[in-house]
């Protein structure tokens, strides 16, 4: 058996950190992911993980040998797969991500991609499910707001949201331009969910504390909250790619200057081992040049 099998079976479990699903991935039994261990740590003399009851830890060396072996293996095995596959094109992708931001921002640019044979199968969820998706391998890529953990992930910065706070105009004329805490908190808040996540960075930003007011209405949607908002029944705090249009055509008012709004990253993740299938590859590429964006991770 080959050094680079072993390496191979090395970084499948380094990534994910647990031997059976490394084996699972690659299409071998536990029992032999283990001996490729066993033997690459007596090829370095080293210990690479340290096993616990649920997975296994990475040691300095693993870290070390991961770094070292890693983009090098990846590349080979992209290589590998596109003399494999030739100048085929099309297969199935899985995208996994928030469904207001697929509604806004990805779902109608992915139509080049059905022309060119391409079967697209997206899913929805929050953070927890996404990253669940992508981790189980039912996602082949994921859009998330909260930064990747780069030990099991590849990813790119898509954009930058910004948070505003809106109003409908006539709710906007009620308050004046520079409302007071008190005035705002006394007029219906309609919200993502009970956290307000969305809300928090914002009103501190404006009044300097943090809220306690608590949501009128909750749903964990942003396209039905734009509507109410838009509506005159509350107020709320979108990101701007949502409301872009609703502020541009006058429907919606925002309190916050955009030079001033709280800023959040939103990024494409994607498995790092998935990277040796060139379709995955392919609709990546895509989607970050829809944002301008190339592979950062």
């Amino acid at each position: 058996m080959s050094h680079l099998d072993h390496l191979r079976t090395f970084i499948e479990a380094y990534r994910l950190q647990s031997f059976s699903r490394a084996a699972e991935s690659l299409g071998m039994t536990q029992p032999a992911a283990s001996l490729h261990i066993q033997a690459l740590e007596s090829f370095v003399g080293k210990p690479l993980f340290v096993r616990r009851a649920r997975g296994v830890t990475a040691t300095e060396a693993a870290d070390e040998l991961a770094r070292a072996v890693g983009p090098m293996l990846d590349g080979l095995e992209m290589k590998m797969a596109s003399y494999r596959t030739g100048g085929e094109s099309g297969g199935t992708v899985h995208i996994a991500g928030p469904s207001d931001f697929i509604y806004s921002k990805i779902a109608a640019g992915l139509a080049p991609l059905l022309g060119q044979g391409f079967r697209i199968r997206v899913h929805t969820g929050n953070r927890d499910r996404i990253y669940a998706l992508l981790d189980d391998a039912t996602a082949d890529l994921a859009i998330t707001a909260s930064m990747p953990d780069e030990h099991a992930h590849g990813f790119a910065r898509l954009l930058t949201e910004r948070f505003l706070l809106v109003l409908a105009p006539k709710m906007a004329r009620q308050l004046g331009p520079h409302p007071t805490a008190e005035q705002l908190a006394s007029l219906p808040l309609i919200a993502f969910d009970e956290d307000l996540p969305l809300l928090r960075p914002v009103w501190t930003a404006l009044f300097q504390f943090a809220p306690t007011l608590q949501a009128a209405l909750t749903i964990p949607d942003l396209r039905i909250i734009q509507d109410l908002v838009v509506k005159g029944q509350g107020w709320s705090v979108l990101p701007d790619y949502q409301c872009a249009a609703a502020l541009a055509s006058g429907k919606l008012v925002s309190l916050t200057a955009a030079e001033d709004a709280p800023t959040n990253n939103l990024y494409l993740v994607w498995r790092k081992a998935s990277m040796r299938h060139p379709r995955i590859v392919h609709v990546r590429d895509f989607i970050l040049g829809q944002f301008g964006r190339g592979g950062d991770s």
